[in-house]
């Protein structure tokens, strides 16, 4: 199973860049043994303004082939950042992100926007053709390494989208 991650902050090896690994970590479960592929998109630059950028290509292509791919963005201003919309921008609507299961992750300082990841960044990846079988991970930036909410997260979704990971790349496969 390819697993990658996709930090939208705008500081680059953030805490969001780390939330996101341990997200990713805990749902596949050692169920790989490839490494986890990582976008911190910051790093691609201006790139992102334009079409045709090969650092850019190549990080599409690395998500799109992906069989997991966790999205990560801070809170803010009440959505997620711009940064990853820029990136997000780069997939073909419906298809750019087709026989990808995705999870939706954000962080913020407060319970506040709780529902952000389902509300505002899941329909946008669900758009763009992935497939999001479990709710989205909010998660405090002050006590994400403390918690339990990964753990919990993934051992109660886990199953769930390593299933449908399963079936994702069953389906592929056979296409």
């Amino acid at each position: 199973m390819q697993v990658t991650i996709v930090a939208g902050n705008p500081k680059p090896r953030s805490r969001t860049l780390k939330a996101a690994g341990l997200v990713a970590e805990s749902l596949r479960a050692g169920d790989s043994d490839q490494p986890i592929e990582t976008v911190d998109v910051i790093t691609l630059g201006a790139g992102l303004l334009g079409w045709g950028d090969a650092a850019v290509a190549d990080a599409v292509s690395t998500v799109a082939s992906s069989d997991l791919v966790v999205f990560a963005s801070p809170t803010f201003k009440a959505t997620y950042t711009g940064v990853l919309k820029l990136f997000l921008d780069q997939f073909a609507g419906g298809e750019g992100l087709r026989d990808v299961v995705a999870v939706p992750l954000m962080l913020g300082a407060g319970p506040a926007h709780a529902m952000a990841p389902d509300l505002l960044l899941k329909p946008v990846l669900a758009e763009l053709g992935a497939a999001c079988p479990a709710p989205g991970l909010y998660l405090l930036d002050s006590t994400y390494t403390t918690d339990d909410r990964i753990t919990d997260y993934a051992h109660r979704w886990g199953p769930v989208i390593r299933t449908c990971t399963s079936s994702v790349s069953v389906r592929t496969e056979t296409s």
